[in-house]
């Protein structure tokens, strides 16, 4: 199934119901006084994560979600019914925009997390509410107020803990049927992957971490060219970047070394921050190089790059290197996790020391 990861959708939520204006009128009981119930508030509109449902494409067939109305107060005091909430199911990594102001609502990323996008309108007061000694026989109730209507943007960012960049046919969807089970399409012709895969990688029984194929980018891709920014905006959640490139010799005007810098301009076109994330470089499809001239053909690449963080020299075909990969991600994402329980501690403890 096509990945959906962009929709737009107007919630409303109910209506509150009506006051009621109406009088005792039992047998023997005259001037019974003013019995009139309150409305019921309206029914609010949520979204909730739900980590079963992996792409939006339910919202290109139904796009208005209404919430139940309140019901009308009524007579002997009787209140009216609170309007039913309507929840909606998104999945997990959806980002809620609203379209109006372009304020960013929320951004569900854990299983079952609740957001509140429109709330149910207030129920009116009956006429027992303005009963006094001087108006012993008030004619007045309120109408229920109404319920707040938005127009959303919902936006699927996929959570993965490492995200493979490259080119198209540089060998993103061979290095993740490498290391996972998933199995995208692989053929010998550029942007095969037309939407995201995720794999898990199980480096130990209880030890994995999940791993994002992105569809090949190109020069331009920042400003929509190829597939555009459609799935650049996936690799803003991820902790660590694998770039891979093609460095097998290829026809001439076509160097690795461009095609590293073109992707890097593009990332920084796209969100500056994304340059200062951990990005390693695997020189795939090495294979095909001789084996004498590999590890010189290797060196050129990195020098003429300047390149300073961890490198890789694989053949995603043949899984070699691979599993030494793997191990290595999974050691840093380790590491990851412990320095940002160790600053959440640090500033809990902090945030105690200062109530003290």
């Amino acid at each position: 199934m096509k990945l959906v990861d962009e929709a737009e959708i107007l919630v409303s939520a109910g209506n509150g119901g009506n006051g009621c204006a109406s009088f005792r009128r039992e047998k023997f009981i005259p001037l019974g006084g003013p019995d009139g119930g309150d409305g019921g508030d309206g029914g609010s509109v949520w979204l909730v994560a739900d980590e079963n449902l992996n792409t939006l494409i339910d919202f290109r067939h139904q796009r208005q979600f209404r919430a139940q109305r309140g019901e009308n107060g009524m007579s002997r005091q009787m209140y009216g019914k609170k309007g039913e909430d309507i929840e909606i199911r998104v999945p997990v990594g959806t980002v809620v925009t609203q379209i109006e102001n372009e304020e960013v609502m929320g951004d569900l990323t854990q299983h079952g997390q609740r957001l509140k996008v429109a709330q149910g309108g207030k129920g009116g007061l009956g006429n027992i509410h303005f009963k006094s000694s001087t108006n012993r026989a008030p004619r007045k109730a309120t109408s229920g107020t109404p319920g707040e209507e938005r127009s959303l943007r919902l936006e699927l960012k996929l959570l993965a803990d490492v995200g493979l960049l490259g080119f198209p046919n540089a060998g993103k969807s061979t290095f993740i049927r490498a290391v996972s089970a998933a199995t995208p399409k692989v053929a010998d012709y550029p942007f095969t992957t037309l939407y995201p895969n995720l794999g898990v990688v199980r480096v130990e029984q209880h030890r994995s971490f999940v791993v994002a194929d992105i569809p090949g980018l190109i020069e331009g891709a920042a400003e929509g060219a190829g597939l555009g920014i459609t799935f650049l905006k996936h690799v803003q959640r991820n902790r660590l970047l694998l770039h891979i490139v093609d460095a097998a010799p290829q026809e001439e005007g076509v160097d690795p070394v461009e095609q590293v810098q073109a992707i890097e301009r593009e990332l920084e076109k796209y969100d500056a921050e994304l340059l200062q994330r951990p990005r390693w470089l695997l020189l795939n499809k090495l294979d095909l190089v001789d084996e004498s001239e590999r590890s010189a053909h290797v060196q050129s690449i990195i020098d003429r790059l300047g390149w300073t963080q961890p490198w890789f020299a694989i053949s995603a075909l043949s899984r070699d290197g691979t599993e030494q990969i793997c191990q290595k991600v999974m050691q840093a994402l380790d590491a990851m996790h412990e320095a940002e329980k160790e600053a959440r501690d640090e500033a809990e403890a902090a945030t105690r020391d200062a109530g003290a």
